[in-house]
């Protein structure tokens, strides 16, 4: 008691507003690194574009920096149609420039915008169409056409003759979409852009999704945002949703010859519901289209090669899996311009590596090789036959770019401890060396094909300063074992004015999700900097099943989806409390979605080790969530019965231990706010009280100035009253 009550003087002792502004500063954003020079390179290397404001594109030189062009300034354009622009769009020739404003969003990723054709030679804009909005435009490889959705259909500019036709008739909201992808796919696939133009411009291929037998979700929105008040009759906002079990989307590859004015399906082996087509690319072949399909369990991954004039689909590559195929390394493949190999990312031997293959599939050989994982793979310089990447080899708290050449001889083109990225020209002469650790903002240095520096770009030194000036404490990286053998990656955050006699309570910090990381040493200013000002420690740590650790810990969770993650939080509350500095009674816990999930099983494992917890968004019950992301990782329902029944936070809110916060956002098209009303019944029946925040109107993310503010001053409040 006597400890405690040190705690709350030196706490109610602090200047308030002065904490509050730094707890603002961090929700408004004000320590996050930006940069406006992320160049689109041009086709010769040598040059790049940038859109320097929402009226002007300029051309710039890479080695000096220096203005070449103005492509496009809106001032000097006579009768511009608008007179501003949100992004652009280069042709592959570099001819046009396609433009967009009125950006909506319709998913997390997708939007729909007005778009506009711009003449750099003429200097004169057209619409891309009368029928707006449009949606996902894409240049063909000779910059005459352009292919567009409007309304679930798909629609082809000539833009020679400033003319459009319409490529689909039968899409429909909810039942028919064309080209561009439906919820789950776009949630779960991370793709929008379902159409794709051959080399030769003649063909273009799209996917169709038949959604009719899919069921449907809504749910209530009950603010007016255009009139900025309320809903005296709450509106319906209704989509299709496949939770884990139901019926998804039937996607079908579709080719349509403009010659001809004909479209035909490509048909699969196995084309039906239980498959899913997460991307088609074509080759440097206008007679090759490459098709990906993946089964409904995601252990099995087909890659097709289509001939488009005879319709033939032909098995090239099979990869499979005990557990699942991460789909993401198809965003890698990247087919040789001068030869017909191709280079692709697998896990077929335990880590993620780069790997050759001749035209039949076959293995050439494999680039890299290690117990570590390749984390980015930015492309081949075949001149010179030296592949370009960035991995974890150093450390999986590291990240470092490299050069291979084909005798294997490895060149680290980023030395600097941290998060290295690379931004590379078209030739791979240059790239844009962006850097960060964990005490330094990010920089971004101009380097040669050497990683020589050329020259500084921006190194965000006010933003270091301003920071520095609250004169907080630097996070510590740290590893320990757990029960159980396995080693685990954190960082921990002392308290400002840190003393090593005083014990302290602790709130640890974690997302958990597959593939994630936050344990990572790079510039990251969060909500546990103004925690430390509040007398906390603030630990997180990257338990089984995160990221840049080999394919078996990543596999940790399959078929007992968040199980092991929770038992390591739970682990690492332990190996907390057995710190002399920490005071073992006060551990708290805290995440959002999936770390939502992670918090609630934590402090239901059965030990009262958690005083209290905050879970924002958070699955209740896998049985809720979609199929793709369910499924990947847990099978169906039907098939892996024990182990939804065994991760359900429903049937473990009689076990609940210590004093929790509930947080959602009603229009959470995502984790549905069902997710939390559900559970909080069941904790009513159970006898439990506990807290609950809810944002109306608001979405997964929880966005918005004023909301966020909210949300963490109810967090700091609730942590200051329960832990």
């Amino acid at each position: 008691m006597r400890i405690k009550t040190l705690f709350m003087l030196i706490v109610s002792a602090m200047t308030t507003a002065g904490a509050s502004d730094l707890l603002y500063q961090i929700t408004d954003g004000a320590f996050k690194a930006t940069n406006n020079e992320i160049p689109v390179s041009m086709n010769d290397g040598e040059h790049y574009t940038l859109m320097t404001d929402k009226q002007t594109i300029i051309k710039f030189n890479y080695k000096t920096g220096a203005v070449v062009d103005t492509l496009l300034s809106i001032k000097q354009v006579e009768n511009a149609p608008i007179d501003s622009f949100e992004g652009y769009i280069m042709s592959p020739r570099e001819k046009k420039i396609l433009v967009y404003n009125n950006k909506q969003m319709r998913y997390r990723r997708s939007f729909t915008a007005n778009y506009y054709i711009y003449d750099i030679r003429y200097k004169e804009f057209d619409p891309l169409s009368s029928r707006m909005p449009q949606e996902a435009p894409v240049f063909s490889p000779d910059d005459r056409y352009i292919s567009f959705a409007h309304n679930q259909n798909l629609y082809m500019k000539k833009v020679d003759f400033k003319t459009d036709i319409q490529i689909t008739k039968d899409g429909e909201y909810g039942k028919i979409s064309n080209g561009v992808s439906d919820w789950l796919y776009e949630e779960e696939f991370e793709a929008t852009h379902y159409h794709t133009w051959s080399p030769d411009s003649k063909l273009l291929a799209f996917v169709k999704f038949n959604e009719r037998a899919v069921k449907e979700f809504s749910f209530q929105t009950f603010l007016d945002k255009n009139k900025k008040d309320f809903l005296l009759y709450p509106e319906q906002k209704a989509f299709k949703y496949p939770k884990a079990g139901e019926e998804n989307s039937h996607a079908i590859v579709c080719i349509y010859d403009d010659y001809n004015k004909t479209t035909r399906v490509v048909e699969l082996i196995n084309d039906d519901a239980d498959h899913y087509i997460p991307r088609i690319k074509w080759t440097n072949s206008s007679d090759q289209l490459a098709v990906f399909q993946l089964n409904r369990n995601q252990n099995q991954l087909d890659m097709y090669m289509v001939n488009p004039r005879t319709m033939i689909a032909k098995l090239l590559t099979r990869e499979e899996s005990k557990t699942f195929v991460d789909y993401k390394n198809i965003d890698y493949l990247k087919f040789c311009k001068n030869s017909t190999d191709y280079y692709n990312v697998s896990s077929r031997d335990g880590y993620k590596h780069i790997y050759r293959h001749r035209k039949d599939g076959s293995i050439a050989r494999q680039i890299t090789k290690g117990n570590w994982d390749v984390t980015d793979f930015y492309g081949v310089d075949e001149k010179r036959d030296i592949v370009y990447y960035q991995s974890a080899e150093s450390s999986p708290l590291q990240r470092q770019v490299y050069a291979i050449n084909a005798k294997g001889k490895k060149t680290n083109l980023t030395d600097a401890k941290g998060t290295n990225r690379a931004f590379f020209n078209k030739n791979f002469t240059y790239f844009v060396h962006q850097h960060s650790d964990v005490n330094t903002p990010d920089t971004y240095v101009l380097r040669n094909d050497k990683g020589t520096n050329i020259r500084e770009i921006e190194n965000n030194q006010n933003l270091s300063d301003a920071f520095r000036s609250h004169q907080l404490n630097q996070k510590e990286f740290f590893s320990f074992e757990t029960a159980d053998g396995v080693s685990l990656n954190g960082w921990m955050l002392k308290p400002v004015n840190f003393d090593e006699n005083f014990r302290y309570p602790v709130l640890m910090i974690q997302y958990s999700g597959p593939g994630s990381q936050l344990v990572l040493d790079r510039w990251d200013i969060g909500w546990e900097y103004y925690l430390s000002t509040r007398g906390y420690i603030t630990v997180c740590v990257d338990g089984r099943g995160t990221g840049s650790r080999g394919k078996a810990f990543a596999d940790s969770g399959y078929k007992q989806q968040c199980i092991p993650e929770a038992a390591d939080q739970v682990a690492t509350a332990k190996y907390l409390g057995s710190l002399d500095y920490v005071d073992k009674n006060r551990i708290g816990i805290w995440g959002w979605s999936y770390g939502g999930s992670i918090t609630i099983l934590a402090m239901s494992s059965g030990e009262p080790i958690f005083k209290a917890g905050i879970a924002v968004a958070p699955v209740t019950d896998w049985r809720f969530y979609n199929t793709a992301y369910t499924e990947r990782f847990m099978q169906t329902p039907e098939e892996n019965y024990a182990g939804y029944k065994n991760t359900s936070c429903l049937l473990k809110a009689d076990q609940l231990e210590g004093r929790l916060l509930l947080v959602h956002g009603t229009a959470d098209d995502n984790v549905h706010y069902s997710n939390t009303l559900v559970y909080a019944d069941r904790l009513v029946e159970a006898g439990k009280q506990f807290d609950m925040q809810i944002y109306t109107d608001k979405n997964h993310s929880i966005l918005g100035k004023q909301t966020r503010r909210h949300l963490y001053q109810r967090m700091v409040d609730f942590l200051l009253q329960n832990l």
